[in-house]
């Protein structure tokens, strides 16, 4: 069977997933080829990509939030067409996407099964939580910028058949978890400076800053900031006493996989990130809307308490995988003989 994983490349959940994805299909009497759409990623892949596209991404501002104007001035439609169109899905057998909205259109626009292997995909059942307040544009978005025919859906807990539990990476499970004196800081919809002031009205909480927006690290009184790499960041998060980051998805599996205290504070007009506050909401995880002067004491309160959220997250990467290629052998035959 030949096989396309296409994955999406903005931010660094995709494709830190991808990096315990790809062994276990390569366990498999399978022709893998890997393609990866998007900007502003910090992680690479240990394998050789065949496509490597632009795609469409949302450019992460530094106020909370998608810079809308940057998203729109990067997504060139032409381009993006032209991507969609040179892509010769035609040649696989199986497209699994993660995410990832060249691929998932090709196939769209010629009638091509394309299996769906993506928190996205868990978000968008009926039996996920969803944020109270509606959102009906983000969740077009949601539903319209990667579909798919078939999905194998990911979450912090499986709310229905087709849902698993999230696939906490090898590098996390074999880290020596420890409780040492620092938080770790990941919110990359934040410019440092925003940080800087929120942060520092704690003055005796030491905080790892992990910084989409510079590339070297440096000190302001009790605020490291550093450079994102894949070992620094998993280091710090081992031995945190606690995380705050936004409301994705990896990140904060990881952290509740650590038995990490978690606070989260969700993307404005991202609405997958506000279906993810209300899911670890659920669970107990507390949440902040912004980094605003007035959530300051809830900042506070969270760092006094030992409260942790316990979860059961197995490694059944290969289990989900295996399942994955079963059904689609199973329909891709049918396919054939109906052809």
């Amino acid at each position: 069977m030949k096989v396309l994983y296409a994955i999406q490349g903005t931010g660094n959940g995709h494709l830190s997933r991808a990096r315990d994805v790809i062994p276990a299909l390569l366990k498999h009497n399978i022709s893998l080829d890997l393609l990866v759409s998007g900007i502003q990623a910090d992680i690479k892949l240990p394998y050789p990509i065949k496509y490597q596209l632009k795609g469409l991404s949302f450019i992460f501002g530094k106020k909370g939030g998608v810079d809308i104007w940057k998203t729109y001035y990067k997504a060139n439609s032409m381009r993006l067409q032209k991507e969609i169109k040179s892509i010769p899905i035609e040649n696989y057998d199986l497209i699994i996407n993660d995410f990832e909205p060249v691929t998932a259109w090709a196939c769209k626009l010629k009638n091509k099964p394309c299996y769906s292997f993506s928190h996205q995909a868990a978000v968008l059942s009926t039996q996920a939580p969803k944020p109270k307040k509606k959102d009906k544009m983000g969740k077009w978005i949601l539903n319209n910028y990667a579909p798919t025919t078939h999905q194998f859906g990911l979450h912090f807990k499986s709310y229905e058949s087709n849902i698993y539990t999230p696939i906490i990476r090898n590098d996390i499970r074999s880290a020596e978890i420890s409780k040492g004196e620092h938080y770790t800081i990941y919110l990359p919809s934040y410019s440092d400076e925003k940080l800087l002031n929120f942060l520092s009205q704690m003055k005796s909480t030491k905080w790892e800053v992990f910084s989409k927006h510079n590339n070297y690290e440096y000190f302001s009184k009790n605020i490291h900031i550093k450079p994102i790499t894949n070992e620094a960041f998993i280091n710090s998060m081992a031995s945190s006493k606690g995380v705050l980051c936004g409301a994705g998805f990896e990140a904060p599996a990881e952290s509740l996989f650590m038995q990490k205290k978690l606070l989260v504070i969700p993307m404005k007009g991202q609405y997958e990130q506000q279906c993810n506050a209300a899911a670890l909401s659920e669970m107990g995880v507390p949440m902040i809307k912004s980094l605003k002067k007035k959530h300051l004491d809830k900042l506070k309160k969270w760092v006094d308490s030992d409260s942790t959220v316990l979860v059961d997250y197995p490694d059944i990467t290969d289990k989900i995988v295996s399942q994955l290629l079963e059904e689609a052998s199973v329909i891709c035959n049918e396919r054939s003989v109906s052809n």
